[in-house]
């Protein structure tokens, strides 16, 4: 029996969904592997996940794209590459809230934005303000990271990022009106968030597991995606407890299970969108490292593609 560990970006939800059906139903067992699932909700974020696998923690990290590029320009360097992307619709955006008298990304300017610190991510913001005809001037915040979205709740900061099927779907459903502003509608090609990754080393001694690993984590996907009421019942053990709570649950689950699968499986990556993104970061001048694209993912361990 193989173990695999599986790190993952946040604390369980929605995103995750398929990894805890496979789990549930002992489809990893089935196909020969036991997987450990771990979160930064029982160590608070002191590592990332991409990181947890730099330090041999674990095989496997949910993480965005961009992660990748930053462990690969590192001054030693870890070569990290998508094997999956979990979601394929961008369900993120930069967030304000609707009472703030903010209503498009140029009045940012000069207010404070809480970051995760993630590579890129505040020239990203900063873009998007520019891109609206604003400076990109922003009084940029770090606060804890399983904190952040309590800052914008509590007027500490006037906006952040934020997973609308997650982060939003609480807001509805507690009264708190957002005002959404998404990359793409002011020209930002962003990529995938989260991908699955894991370095070669891995990939080339774990090969079978790994295959075995995203084809039960697809089976997984695909009953989340069928059953989301059922999902839904099935986290609310699982997520913490502040969001233990059936109908956030359940219209979470719905917000997300049509994003899940591409016309080619789940987890497929599309060539054009992530060269789009990484033209647009060497446009931006955020990154002169000229990638070779197919060094960066594969979609080849993926059930429908081998």
């Amino acid at each position: 029996m193989s173990i695999l560990r599986l790190a993952l970006d946040w604390t369980p939800n929605v995103n995750h969904s398929g990894f805890f059906a496979a789990q549930h139903f002992g489809w990893f067992e089935e196909a020969g592997i036991t997987v450990e699932i771990q979160h930064p909700g029982t160590d608070h974020y002191l590592h990332s996940p991409a990181k947890k696998v730099e330090l041999g923690l674990a095989d496997l990290a949910l993480c965005p794209f961009e992660s990748l590029l930053s462990y690969r320009t590192k001054s030693e360097p870890l070569p990290l590459l998508a094997v999956a992307a979990v979601l394929q619709t961008d369900l993120s955006s930069i967030v304000v809230l609707a009472n703030s008298g903010i209503t498009r990304p140029a009045q940012l300017d000069g207010k404070t934005y809480a970051s995760y610190k993630a590579r890129y991510e505040d020239a990203q913001v900063s873009c998007l303000v520019r891109n609206d005809g604003g400076k990109g001037d922003l009084a940029l915040q770090y606060p804890n990271r399983l904190g952040i979205w309590n800052t914008l709740l509590s007027g500490e900061a006037d906006a952040t990022w934020i997973f609308d099927n997650w982060e939003g779907v609480q807001a509805q459903l507690a009264g708190i009106e957002l005002r959404h502003f998404r990359m793409a509608d002011y020209g930002i090609p962003y990529g995938y968030s989260p991908v699955l990754a894991t370095t070669e080393a891995i990939l080339n001694t774990h090969k079978e597991a790994l295959q075995a690993f995203l084809a039960t984590s697809a089976r997984g996907f695909a009953w989340a995606a069928a059953h989301p009421e059922e999902m839904a019942q099935m986290l609310l053990p699982l997520v913490p407890q502040a969001d233990q709570n059936l109908a956030m649950l359940t219209t979470a689950q719905n917000a997300t299970s049509p994003h899940y699968v591409h016309d080619k499986g789940w987890g497929f990556m599309e060539m054009e969108r992530v060269h789009s993104y990484l033209a647009w970061l060497a446009a931006e001048g955020l990154e002169s490292t000229n990638f070779d694209v197919s060094a960066l993912f594969t979609n080849a361990l993926l059930p429908e593609t081998r």
